[in-house]
């Protein structure tokens, strides 16, 4: 016998009574076969939030019948749905500058299959970090950008996702910041790390910031890019305490072991569809 094929399918639609039973009737009605379900009615937006795992041992139907089988379910309830295959993992563009903390981070536990992702290129718009691209085994492309050259530089991120068919991209501490334009067509799928715990200490050097106001925890913070400087919705955060002690240099070395665990979190999470926009947060589907 043939292993089954494993799928998931992450959903969301204005809430109502039954709106989870119509959709997990329609599951049962094709065979599907439940093995992992998570779900959130949010009081406030009035939305429904799910992420159901399923294999199809006992499908009874295609899956080009199953997929017009949920759009058919889907229409009436104003349902927008993601469904994919599990081993169809997404394939990922990392940006970096020069700190490597967190493309270190990112590429181990890729290669050692925590990451449910393929890392299909790296570019940076400096050059420290291309052997250890290569030594991975991973396209680097060296990408230089002046103030003159941003909007051309930025055409070939852009041109660099669509010929890798990059699902979507991670700045790993890539100290640019992208324009409006770029941030309006990666919508919902660039993922950035900012070293600080946010809404605190926004833009430059936030640990300088944190320093001077004497905090007494410091941490780091994934979230989408938006327009908005440092302000997408928070995927994922990483916190420790310190106290008067600490130098700057001290909360700097050890930001970087938050940053790379944050950032390496918030990248599972999406990769696995457990993220889920809600206006300017997140619903994260354990």
């Amino acid at each position: 016998m043939t292993s089954p094929n494993h799928y998931i399918l992450t959903w969301q639609c204005p809430d109502s009574s039954g709106v989870l039973a119509k959709v997990s009737q329609s599951l049962f009605e094709h065979g599907a076969f439940i093995t992992e379900t998570s779900q959130y009615s949010d009081p406030y937006t009035d939305t429904f939030f799910s992420r159901i795992a399923f294999d199809d041992r006992n499908l009874t139907v295609s899956a080009s019948e199953f997929v017009e089988a949920l759009d058919e379910l889907a229409s009436p309830l104003h349902m927008i749905y993601q469904l994919r295959n599990k081993e169809d993992v997404p394939k990922v563009v990392i940006a970096v500058s020069k700190d490597d903390h967190c493309l270190v981070s990112l590429l181990t536990k890729w290669k050692s299959g925590v990451l449910p992702i393929n890392v299909v290129a790296v570019m940076s718009n400096h050059l420290d970090c291309k052997a250890l691209a290569n030594w991975h085994g991973v396209p680097f492309h060296h990408l230089p950008i002046t103030k003159e050259t941003k909007a051309a530089q930025e055409q070939k991120i852009l041109n660099l996702m669509a010929d890798t068919q990059a699902d979507f991209l991670v700045l790993a501490r890539y100290m640019q910041i992208l324009s409006d334009e770029l941030c309006h067509d990666l919508s919902g799928r660039a993922i950035n790390i900012h070293h600080s715990f946010l809404p605190s200490f926004k833009g430059a050097r936030p640990y300088h910031q944190a320093h001077a106001r004497g905090v007494k925890v410091i941490g780091a913070t994934a979230h989408y890019v938006t327009a908005d400087l440092d302000e997408g919705p928070i995927i994922a955060q990483e916190v420790k305490p310190i106290n008067h002690t600490f130098t700057i240099e001290q909360m700097v070395h050890m930001g970087h072991d938050l940053e790379a665990t944050a950032l390496s979190h918030a990248v599972r999470i999406h990769a696995e569809q457990r993220v889920c926009l809600n206006g300017d947060k997140t619903v994260i589907l354990a």
